[in-house]
């Protein structure tokens, strides 16, 4: 097969104590799925459910990297997240097998242009240019599941050493099953696709010279540098 021009490489993320990588596929997000931080932005978590919106392969970081400050945004945030790994494809997936689709975890950073979401938002337009933007989602190696679930553990960032998020993936409104389920009924989930499951409450705006470092326990500590 030819093409008029070199197709784009393959979007890979790095996978903990192992050579080969995990081909991306699709990048899922959920909205407000901490009630702390659905409360910060306004909304009542306890009357409405997680939403999805997406995010571009291509939008990925590496871990370690330093990345430029966006363009046509004053007010760039943080958002610390667990981020799920499919390895097996389905749809209409029941919540009590949603398991078996993980491939593993990471931890990601929905980098977020605030003014532009909320300007999207207050307008009824769709948030892509404040959270679909280039080099929006800087992500961990994956760790393999290994059959295991996520469902405890403290996430957190800090922003030059001071803490902006502190939380417990424990206080997920949807869980990682019920996440996995309830998107496989709108999409059909394939092998590749990574899934951003909410952030907690804390964020907050970053600025050109920035060290964030954030974590949660049992993966890797994901660092990046804004410039």
């Amino acid at each position: 097969m030819s093409y008029v021009f070199p197709p784009p490489a393959q979007v890979s993320v790095e996978v903990k104590g192992r050579a080969e990588r995990f081909p991306v596929n699709r990048i899922y997000c959920v909205g407000r799925n901490y009630a702390a931080h659905a409360r910060e932005m306004g909304k009542d978590p306890d009357r409405e459910p997680p939403f999805f919106f997406t995010k571009p392969a291509n939008a990925l970081v590496p871990n370690n990297s330093t990345i430029p400050y966006p363009p046509r945004t004053a007010n760039l945030h943080h958002e610390i997240e667990l981020v799920i790994a499919i390895g097996k494809g389905g749809k209409d997936i029941a919540t009590a097998s949603a398991l078996e689709h993980v491939f593993g975890y990471a931890v990601g950073n929905d980098l977020t242009r605030r003014d532009l979401q909320f300007a999207a938002r207050d307008a009824g337009r769709p948030w892509d240019t404040g959270k679909a933007f280039d080099r929006s989602a800087p992500i961990t190696a994956i760790q393999p599941a290994q059959g295991q679930g996520f469902d405890k553990g403290k996430i957190w960032i800090k922003v030059n050493g001071e803490f902006r998020q502190q939380a417990d993936v424990a206080d997920l409104i949807w869980d990682v099953p019920e996440i996995i389920s309830e998107l496989s009924t709108l999409f059909e989930l394939a092998p590749g696709d990574l899934i951003f499951t909410g952030t907690p409450a804390g964020v907050g705006a970053v600025k050109p010279g920035d060290h964030l470092e954030g974590g949660i326990d049992g993966l890797d500590t994901l660092i990046t540098t804004i410039s």
